[in-house]
């Protein structure tokens, strides 16, 4: 048989090859079915792919308890008979995600899409973990390696896309997304390095307009993808100061599609935060954030998530958030896992200057903070989904009173946001601080009249 992309498989089962064709597709259009390779899996325990899919996908939990529930299905996986090349790369590649190896993980699925240009799973797994260590051009790269021979594949084009948005390449980026569109005009992925691509120009309106008129293809998605798209289309309501329809898009689509899962907890407290800042009421919308968050535990699967459910503990006071912190301590101490340096140069400042925030010691969270930013891509999350550790740190600056510091983060913000409406709010107020009347004055004047006459 052949997948649905026309790649040989092992298995004489209808059933199973969907099974294996739903994960393929719904890992990378970011659809509920992918969990469909479970059953399949379970009802053939022979099948290395399928039992190599199943175990990618619970590892995809981004959770301690990732690796138990993965490993019956590697240890099928391994025991299969009778597999092609290409699925062998398969079961070694979920071993090695298994066993934590991140760095050959990788290697390993560059030299797979190379060999197999439409093996879509390897070369989303592949961008998936230069992503979470902050390596751009490696995302880039395994992507450019699928172009020749999956070139009408929508999905690899917005995987391409993604790639050069990460790596600042905007045109490019939207040439790929636009390419992607016109496969398949569903495609999240692409509709998600767009909204990077506007967010990064400074184009509100342009990205609002667009996001509006595609949110209808993500109501089936999973709730990451749901969410997350959703989340983006918040960043540009903080920014034209919509706080109803931003609070709005928070309760319906950013919170309470899947509240135990890392990256929906992740996404709500990073748009909790951001609206904070903006001056946003939030009522309590809090506290049901961080009892889920506090569910997890000492959680150090990933410092990019972890900060931000560090961030949540902390914001509620939660006495959580010691346990977490002391986990950090210890994993930038763990000398034996492969991301050793960022825990111990770059999450643990981060950790503490969050820590620091929470407690009120504006100080510390800007000489902590400080020693984290320039290194935070390390940690991995996207430039869009890392600037809410810029905005901590810049809050603190205001809070502090170092209106200096705080007129040089703003104006710089201004390039990409230029019309934002919270941003030309702190900045007025900046100015008034600093004893420049007329920049204040100017600030305010871009502040549309339909906002203040709200406030």
């Amino acid at each position: 048989m052949q997948d649905l992309y026309g790649l040989p498989i092992t298995c004489d089962n209808d059933a199973i090859r969907q099974g294996i064709d739903d994960f393929v597709h719904g890992f990378i259009s970011f659809q509920p079915k992918a969990a469909n390779v479970l059953k399949a899996a379970k009802a053939d325990p022979g099948n290395g792919l399928a039992n190599a899919y199943a175990a990618i996908l619970y590892m995809l939990l981004e959770a301690p308890i990732a690796r138990k529930l993965a490993q019956p299905f590697l240890d099928n996986a391994k025991k299969a008979k009778v597999v092609t090349p290409r699925e062998a790369a398969s079961i070694k590649a979920a071993s090695l995600f298994v066993a934590g190896d991140i760095v050959k993980l990788i290697a390993h699925c560059e030299a797979t899409v190379t060999a197999y240009p439409r093996d879509m799973v390897m070369l989303k797994l592949g961008q998936y973990h230069t992503f979470n260590i902050g390596d751009f051009p490696a995302m880039l790269r395994i992507a450019q390696k699928a172009q020749a021979g999956a070139a009408d594949i929508a999905y690899a084009h917005g995987m391409l896309a993604f790639g050069f948005e990460e790596c600042h390449l905007l045109g490019e980026a939207e040439t790929a997304a636009r390419h992607a569109l016109t496969l398949d005009p569903s495609e999240p992925w692409a509709h998600h390095a767009l909204a990077h691509v506007y967010l990064t120009r400074g184009q509100v309106q342009e990205g609002t307009t667009f996001l509006e008129s595609v949110a209808h293809y993500w109501s089936d998605l999973n709730s990451f993808m749901h969410s997350h798209n959703w989340w983006h289309l918040a960043l540009f309501y903080i920014s034209a100061g919509r706080h109803d329809d931003l609070l709005a898009a928070y309760d319906t689509h950013v919170w309470g599609l899947s509240k135990d899962y890392s990256q929906d907890q992740v996404g709500a407290v990073s748009l909790l935060a951001r609206m904070e800042f903006a001056g946003v009421d939030v009522g309590d919308r809090w506290q049901d954030v961080a009892d889920h968050v506090a569910k997890r535990g000492a959680d150090t699967t990933s410092p990019f998530l972890s900060l931000q459910y560090l961030y949540a503990l902390g914001r509620t006071q939660k006495a959580e958030a010691e346990a977490l912190l002391n986990a950090f301590e210890t994993r930038a101490e763990d000398t034996t896992r492969h991301d050793h340096q960022t825990w111990a140069d770059v999450a643990i400042w981060a950790a503490h200057g969050i820590a620091a925030h929470a407690a009120g010691d504006y100080d510390d969270t800007i000489r902590f903070l400080g020693k984290a930013l320039p290194r935070l891509a390390e940690c991995g999350g996207s430039h869009a989904q890392r600037d809410l550790f810029e905005q901590i740190h810049l809050d603190a600056l205001v809070r502090a009173g170092r209106t200096s510091q705080a007129q040089q983060v703003l104006e710089m913000r201004r390039t990409f946001d230029p019309d934002g409406v919270p941003l030309n709010a702190m900045l007025a107020d900046v100015y008034d601080a600093s004893g420049l009347p007329e920049q204040a004055k100017a600030a305010r004047a871009r502040i549309p009249a339909a906002i203040h006459s709200d406030a």
